[in-house]
């Protein structure tokens, strides 16, 4: 079999891998969108590097759009096949890949404004709402450790690592010839002792394993630490500066992890007396499909349901769904907390909030999880002095603060503890991507230090026969 690594090589965005197998059947694990590069990504992203009426099925890990993002344009340029993923990961996608839709409507707007002016053509999105709603019928859900043949010689099976709802390692078992080959793709994997989502779960022995790298680098400190660090976050910016906190943060996932420890702290109380806004449409409805998966949280979580039937609602928490009570919170001027999306500060509401609030240093900015170097979440939070946003530069004069233990992603010692289940003598080879050079680079070090002999960091668009 082949693989193609035809995203996320260099970059944590743009995560496709390509199987071929000897008989040619064309298999592609995950279809991630680039994010974070402008109008950069627009080249990128209809830059498949396949075909995608040659595509026979696709199997996706999990519902972030760096993995799923692409899956409606490959279906408007003719793929017919099946995508295979855990129930939660369909249920997210319906509502991540419209608003994905929404959002490509309206930056091709501004885009072929500028593109006029330069005398050029328009373009067209890369794909619409309405494109995202019909590739819905591609979707095959199939449950956790269930194994399941896509084809007589090729068997999948979703194992859970705790990084978002749903979201899984991908076992492959595929024959070629007399010989019985396997493949673990992990896709994203979770941290260890998470608030709502289980541990990452111990997947059978692999020949070869496909893995990320987010966090290669670095180590982050435990989930009790992040919840005492966000305590004192509040604290300083809503009872001591007085003004508001604004928490960039991905809609799926880690907003429902930081409402459900603001609840926590209001309910040992430990949270200031101030309003706290979901403003996020797509966190709001993603916070209902969590509230339909709660088989999917671990046994801790499992137990605090029992005695409060609603661990994302209390007092004190608003969730905004209209354009115009979101612009109300411009001239909200006491203390409060505002989550909402992008985590990246690169699109949706939070961009509108960074643009009234940043240049007032009564403001907090809080990031809680990783953003891409090219980000306007990056450059934020690694102290420019001014920041563009919708093309206007503003000062950066609020404060800064960052807690990245809430990251979905493991850190080093979390990614190699995941790997730990593995006979290491039996891995012919670790792929390592999803991960900017350096981290994959560090990640390699720390796989050999732990005694795993044999791992490659692929190039962009290379194959490699295995």
């Amino acid at each position: 079999m082949k693989i193609d690594f035809l995203g996320a090589t260099t970059e944590v965005t743009g995560s496709k891998f390509l199987l071929t197998t000897i008989k040619g059947v064309k298999i592609l694990l995950d279809c991630g969108m680039y994010q974070g590069k402008g109008l950069d990504t627009d080249h990128m992203n209809r830059d498949l590097g396949f075909d995608p009426k040659e595509i026979d099925y696709i199997l996706l890990s999990h519902a972030h759009i760096d993995h799923s993002g692409l899956i409606p344009f490959v279906v408007k340029n003719g793929f017919k096949g099946s995508i295979f993923c855990t129930p939660a990961t369909r249920d997210l996608c319906s509502i991540m890949l419209p608003d994905s839709g929404r959002i490509q409507e309206v930056d091709t707007i501004q885009f072929n404004k500028k593109r006029a002016k330069q005398g050029l053509e328009p373009v067209e999105p890369i794909y619409t709402m309405r494109d995202a709603v019909q590739c819905m019928r591609h979707f095959v859900s199939i449950p956790y450790n269930l194994p399941f043949a896509i084809t007589p010689d090729f068997t999948i099976q979703f194992l859970n690592t705790g990084h978002m709802l749903g979201s899984s390692a991908v076992f492959i078992t595929f024959k070629e010839g007399k010989r019985k080959k396997r493949l673990c793709y992990t896709g994203d994997i979770g941290r260890y002792n998470k608030a709502i989502l289980p541990d990452p779960e111990k997947f059978p022995q692999a020949d070869y394993i496909i893995t990320e790298s987010t966090y290669g680098d670095r180590l982050h400190t435990t989930i009790d630490q992040a919840e005492q660090d966000l305590m004192m976050v509040v604290q300083d910016a809503c009872a001591k500066r007085r003004g508001k906190l604004i928490i960039p943060s991905f809609a799926i996932g880690r907003t429902q992890e930081i409402v459900y420890a603001l609840q926590k702290l209001s309910n040992a109380n430990n949270l200031p007396s101030v309003e706290i806004f979901v403003d996020s449409p797509l966190a709001v409805a993603a916070t209902d499909i969590f509230r339909l998966h709660s088989d999917c949280f671990n046994e801790s979580m499992q137990e605090y349901i029992k005695t409060d039937p609603d661990p994302f609602g209390f007092q004190q928490l608003h969730y905004v769904r209209s354009i115009e009570d979101s612009k109300r919170l411009n001239s909200y001027n006491r203390p409060c907390i505002i989550i909402s999306a992008s985590g990246m500060m690169e699109a949706g509401r939070v961009k509108h909030h960074l643009a009234n609030n940043i240049e007032n240093p009564r403001t907090t900015i809080l990031s809680v999880g990783y953003c891409s170097p090219t980000t306007l979440g990056a450059k934020i939070m690694r102290g420019d002095k001014e920041v563009s946003i919708f093309g206007t530069v503003y000062q950066v004069k609020a404060h800064l603060a960052s807690i990245e233990a809430f990251s979905g992603h493991g850190d080093y010692n979390e990614l190699i503890k995941y790997l730990s289940c593995q006979n290491k003598k039996k891995i012919a080879n670790i792929f390592i991507v999803h991960g900017e050079d350096s981290s994959r680079i560090a990640y390699s070090q720390h796989l050999r230090e732990a005694g795993f002999a044999n791992s490659t960091i692929p190039a962009f668009r290379e194959s490699v026969e295995i």
